[in-house]
């Protein structure tokens, strides 16, 4: 039996504190979150540049060939630029030429376009792997969040061909974006 004074429901001053947390809490967690969107974009960016690194090492062995990895915006050229934000592009060089230029009877083995949130700039515009006898191209490509969210990071490719992403410059300091 319920007593005589009990109502179901929540009173006035419950549910304005309730919806007082719940704004405090979507106050301080959207922001947040809104980080942790970014830096899985460029996670992902920075991915994808560095399985294609190790796909051109991978098939600069097997087909006894150059490689190459140029920026494109169409999948079929190199633009020769240092800006790779369009895209970019892993090709035979069948005619080993550098700067790389993708003539049109040479292949190309992956193409893929960039996130419009993300800038990509090298200070190459082309790496070419290359079997056994001679080097890569070394070289470092820079990946920034165009909204400033996400820490920036570089891909550091070696003269081996090998990559790795790093936080910091040689110098220790954090890479920062050009604005």
């Amino acid at each position: 039996m319920r007593s005589p004074g009990f109502t179901n429901g929540y009173s006035l001053h419950e549910l304005i504190m309730t919806i007082a947390l719940v704004a405090v809490i979507a106050t301080l967690g959207v922001p947040s979150f809104g980080n942790i969107l970014a830096n899985q974009r460029l996670r992902v960016e920075v991915d994808a540049v560095f399985h294609a690194i190790h796909l051109a090492r991978k098939e600069s062995i097997v087909r006894r060939r150059v490689i190459s990895i140029c920026p494109t915006m169409d999948g079929v050229a190199c633009t020769g630029d240092m800006d790779w934000s369009p895209g970019w592009m892993t090709f035979v060089n069948i005619d080993r030429d550098w700067p790389a230029v993708r003539d049109m009877d040479e292949p190309v083995l992956r193409w893929a376009t960039v996130d419009s949130t993300t800038r990509i700039l090298a200070n190459r515009s082309s790496f070419s792997l290359r079997s056994t006898e001679l080097r890569a191209t070394n070289g470092t490509l820079i990946f920034c969040d165009r909204s400033n969210r996400a820490t920036p990071r570089a891909l550091v490719v070696s003269y081996t061909g090998r990559p790795r992403v790093a936080y910091k410059d040689s110098r220790g300091q954090p890479y920062k974006c050009a604005d």
